[in-house]
């Protein structure tokens, strides 16, 4: 049986690395670097904007509501003749800020 010999077993100072590898791995890790902190930033932009712009609605049971037909695919209608939108429903019961039973 041969014995593996380990990254870890190995003297940190007996690995050398030649020094256009060095610099070739400083080459790619910049812009990573730099991938990650523009990353970063967009992503705490468009949460501020979605911060800003988004409100929860104030829904109660008793509220009248009005309920989506984009997703009814039992209206047999032209889709320029068919409503936007069903109701007005009464909420029966709150399951979450933005879900409710009709």
């Amino acid at each position: 049986m041969e014995s593996q010999v380990t990254q870890d077993s190995l003297g940190k100072d007996l690995v050398e690395i030649h020094p256009t590898a060095a610099s070739f791995k400083g080459m790619l890790d910049r812009p990573r670097k730099h991938a990650v902190r523009c990353m970063e930033s967009s992503f705490s932009y468009a949460k501020d904007k979605w911060d800003k712009s988004h409100a929860t609605p104030d829904l109660k049971v008793g509220d009248l509501v009005l309920v989506s037909t984009i997703n009814f695919n039992n209206i047999k209608r032209c889709k320029k003749l068919k409503y936007c939108f069903a109701g007005p429903f009464v909420i029966k019961a709150l399951h979450r800020e933005n879900a409710v039973e009709v």
